[in-house]
């Protein structure tokens, strides 16, 4: 496998990502470090049509201000009824800056103009089946420190999303996607759970099989 080195910088400021991330590269040796750690960074524009776009726009930007190799995630939820939305708007589905509450409220909203009524929120997994399928997407780019990429790769989880959140783990659309695999919401998981099925999850890898 291609050596990574004892530490890894994550294009990211979103503390869930990072603490999700964490104990997968922790049980190969590797330390994280995230935007938090800096001060003062470039603006990053994400301005892709696709998850693997954004992401590789991301890591190319902070390696190269950094001059060390950066990984990027780019993530988000893809919704069948809604034509692929909120897709690589899902962090700003509700608004520049919006809150999870606030982009599972219009997600919600969304699909109940599609004719999806509050009933949709059963737990019985046959009355769940009967949801709009949808996707957990996260590609992963590692680029090196001129910004030039190593791997690029992506993971999915599929399930269905349900009217009314369950759970407290997690973050983002969590308590909304159902894993019928498991018979739980994304917030209902525990870390190595969520880490086992999740797109992330898949991404990384994915990631470890492309360093090979």
């Amino acid at each position: 496998m291609r050596e990574l080195g004892p530490e890894i910088v994550i294009a990211t400021r979103n503390a869930g990502k990072v603490k999700e991330f964490e104990p997968l590269f922790h049980s190969r040796g590797i330390a994280l470090k995230s935007l938090r750690d800096y001060a003062e960074l470039p603006e990053i524009v994400e301005d892709g049509e696709t998850f693997a776009a954004n992401a590789l726009i991301k890591a190319r930007t902070i390696a190269r201000h950094l001059g060390v190799p950066v990984l990027a995630d780019d993530s988000g939820l893809c919704v069948d009824e809604l034509d692929g939305e909120p897709g690589v708007y899902s962090a700003r589905y509700a608004g520049e800056h919006a809150t999870d509450e606030a982009n599972n409220k219009k997600l919600l909203e969304s699909l109940r103009e599609k004719g999806k009524g509050s009933s949709l929120g059963s737990a019985d997994p046959e009355a769940v089946a009967g949801l709009s399928p949808a996707r957990f997407v996260a590609a992963l780019c590692l680029v090196d420190a001129a910004g030039e990429p190593i791997a690029e790769v992506e993971g999915v989880c599929r399930g269905y999303i349900i009217g009314e959140g369950r759970g407290a783990n997690g973050f983002g659309y969590d308590p909304l996607f159902y894993v019928p695999v498991l018979g739980k919401t994304m917030a209902e998981l525990t870390l190595e759970e969520k880490n086992g099925v999740s797109h992330r999850g898949q991404a990384l890898m994915a990631l470890w099989e492309a360093l090979k």
